[in-house]
């Protein structure tokens, strides 16, 4: 059976890294699917979930607030400022983020902060959908 490497790193510490048979991921425009021996990409990635099929058939789930792909024949390297193991998602944390970002786009003075708090609330409804889809599908750990 043929796997690739796959490792996903936040700015804070690595997040994955092991043997998958396939990835899945939120791209700029449009879902990726990676299998062994893909061509060579670069791509930005949106807020959303990364789906990990390990070589031995269980799923990891991870949520990135966006960042960097790039895809080698052997390798897949995921870079984000944030990622977060679906185990690890709090909805409450998130519903809480959620709030302060509509609170902060409502009182925004200038574009710059009408900016930042739109991104902020589209980040917080990407990891509180992927929060959704992890508990609905019951990915393993």
């Amino acid at each position: 059976m043929s796997t690739i490497h796959v490792d996903v790193v936040s700015a804070e510490e690595s997040i994955f890294s092991g043997e998958a048979r396939f990835v899945a991921l939120p791209g700029e425009v449009g879902e990726l699917g990676i299998y062994p021996r893909h061509t060579p990409l670069i791509s930005r990635i949106k807020a959303g979930s990364v789906r990990i099929e390990l070589a031995d058939g269980r799923e990891e789930f991870i949520f990135v607030a966006g960042g960097i792909l790039e895809v080698q024949p052997n390798r897949v390297t995921v870079l984000s400022d944030t990622a977060v193991r679906g185990k690890d998602l709090d909805e409450e944390k998130a519903n809480e983020a959620r709030r302060a970002a509509e609170e902060a786009l409502k009182n925004a003075k200038s574009e710059i902060e009408l900016a930042k708090a739109q991104s902020e609330l589209a980040v917080m409804a990407a990891q509180l959908a992927a929060l959704r889809k992890y508990r609905s599908k019951k990915w393993s750990d």
